[in-house]
């Protein structure tokens, strides 16, 4: 089985663990997932299984979608409702003074990783070394947020719901302590959906238990073959190159294609990656192009072997 099973992360569930429930059903050893999410967020979660998992380092920085509680007033050691209390303070943010902040926190931004995150520092979770009460200095890093949008704000309450689309690597919760701090009142997040991730959505997904369904919990795995979807829809960012089947064939045994010889003749990108497909076979891989050597050269090859 080689391909894509979009799953509805439960809330509770780690992505490895969705991992190893999927393991199962779908019968399949050679699996992976396409980016964490806490264990608390529930969302769009496509599953790579077979000659897809080759797809997990290469992936396109696909802008990934949010939507995401809040609550005013308090600050926690996970920057999330489910910490340890740090503190509480009188927050009275009307809904005006909470939207006229955001636009602070789009754009490219600089973000400080969380001390509960998998980051690594010199080898070593940054969770491990916040569990043992530990806390080091990290790299703040550049992300990107194009769109924040409250979605709603109770003032009476001090609490909210903000829809966030944002690059690979942002940290929500980071997000939210930030804005609180802005606000001069802290803020945690309460809740998080992802709602779109590698051009996905939650109308492509399904739940473990629907899943579960289908293959009568494992015992029908040939069952969720209805789910799958092509490796080729991860890449849908990259133009795609029709080849002849002969061409196609030398692509997959390791050779470059003339460029000349392909429709890429005469507005060819340097450096530009490409879905090289077959016309009879579909998809081989993708492809870079190298107008120094006037040749797609291989990038990675996608057989279902």
């Amino acid at each position: 089985m080689n391909g894509v099973i979009v799953v509805h992360k439960p809330q509770e569930f780690t992505s490895f663990d969705v991992v190893a429930v999927m393991r199962r059903l779908c019968g399949q050893r050679k699996i992976g997932h396409t980016g964490t999410l806490d264990p608390m967020a529930t969302g769009v979660l496509p599953v790579l299984l077979g000659s897809a998992t080759r797809a997990q380092d290469i992936l396109p920085d696909s802008d990934k979608e949010y939507e995401a509680g809040f609550s005013l007033g308090v600050t926690t050691d996970t920057l999330d409702i489910w910490g340890e209390i740090r503190e509480k303070r009188e927050s009275h943010v009307s809904s005006e003074e909470f939207s006229d902040v955001l636009p602070i926190f789009r754009g490219k931004i600089s973000q400080l990783p969380p001390m509960y995150s998998a980051v690594k520092k010199n080898g070593v979770r940054l969770y491990d070394l916040a569990r043992q009460g530990i806390e080091v200095e990290r790299e703040p890093r550049i992300v990107n947020i194009p769109s924040l949008e409250l979605l709603e704000f109770n003032e009476q309450e001090q609490s909210g719901r903000l829809r966030i689309a944002c690059s690979k690597g942002t940290y929500i919760r980071s997000l939210i302590d930030d804005i609180g701090k802005n606000l001069g009142c802290g803020a945690v997040m309460t809740s998080l959906v992802r709602t779109r991730a590698c051009g996905f959505t939650l109308e492509d997904a399904k739940t473990l238990d629907e899943i579960r369904e289908l293959s009568n919990d494992g015992g029908s795995p040939e069952n969720t073959l209805s789910l799958l979807r092509s490796t080729e829809s991860l890449f849908t960012d990259y133009e795609k190159l029709l080849v002849s089947d002969k061409q196609a064939a030398r692509f997959s045994n390791g050779n470059p294609l003339d460029i000349e010889k392909t429709a890429l003749r005469g507005r060819a990108q340097n450096g530009a990656l490409v879905r090289v497909c077959g016309r009879t076979d579909g998809f081989v891989g993708l492809g870079r192009v190298d107008t120094d050597k006037s040749a797609v050269v291989i990038y990675k090859l996608f057989l279902n072997k």
